[in-house]
Formats: structure tokens, sequence, C-alpha cells
């Protein structure tokens, strides 16, 4: 089993920057594909980044590319989320997700396919 919690979120104005970081209990850290999802009020939970086990493959939703950087480093047991030029659209709760058996070769952007969940850290992006 893996346990996350998330950090870095705030209220920030338009245009801005943000870092959230998602720190994972366990040893075996670098056996889970990561994902990062949000959720805004009334909308379903949708994805945002995942990232490969080892870090070398990433993929993003349409809507964050070229403004949102997923990364890790298996050796502090972390995975974040670079996020520039932020919208107020990007308004949400953020959680981290990992799972042991997902590949990023199959593009895992559902929900469902991560086991485990962070608590989220929320994200107001003013206009």
């Amino acid at each position: 089993q893996v346990q996350m919690v998330e950090s870095g979120g705030g209220l920030v104005q338009a245009g801005g920057s943000l870092r959230l970081s998602c720190a994972a209990s366990g040893r075996t850290f670098s056996s889970y594909s990561m994902g990062w999802f949000r959720q805004a009020p009334g909308k379903e939970r949708e994805f945002v980044a995942a990232i490969s086990r080892g870090g070398g493959r990433t993929y993003y939703a349409d809507s964050v590319k070229g403004r949102f950087t997923i990364s890790r480093d298996n050796t502090k047991n972390a995975v974040y989320l670079q996020m520039n030029s932020l919208k107020p659209e990007d308004t949400a709760a953020y959680y981290c997700a990992a799972d042991s058996t997902i590949s990023l070769t199959n593009e895992p952007t559902a929900p469902h396919e991560y086991d485990y969940w962070g608590q989220g850290t929320q994200v107001t992006v003013s206009s």
C-alpha cells in the first residue's frame, strides 16, 4: 500500500504559477505509476497528468498540455505538478493518485484505474 499527502495549493492570480507536491509513504514508491486529478465543485473528477514508474514517460490532458509539468523523485518518494499560466478554470481540488498495475501506454485517464488517493489540496485561481 501507499499513502499520499498533497501540499502546495493556494490562491493565485490568473497567469501565475503553483507547484503541487505529493509525498508518499512506503518503500515501494517506484513501483507505482502516479497521476494528478482535479475536481471542481459540482463536476466529476478529471484527469490532469500521469507519470510512469521511472519518470521517463508522461501524459497530459489537452487542457493543461504546455502549461503543467508532472515530475517525480523516487529517492524522496514524491511526485510534483508544476502549474504555470494558471487560468480561473483550473480552480479545483487537486489529488494525487497511484497504482501499481497501470501503464502509460494505455493512457490511464480514468479515476477508477487508480487504487490509492491522497486527500487533496485546493487550488484557486482568481481572474
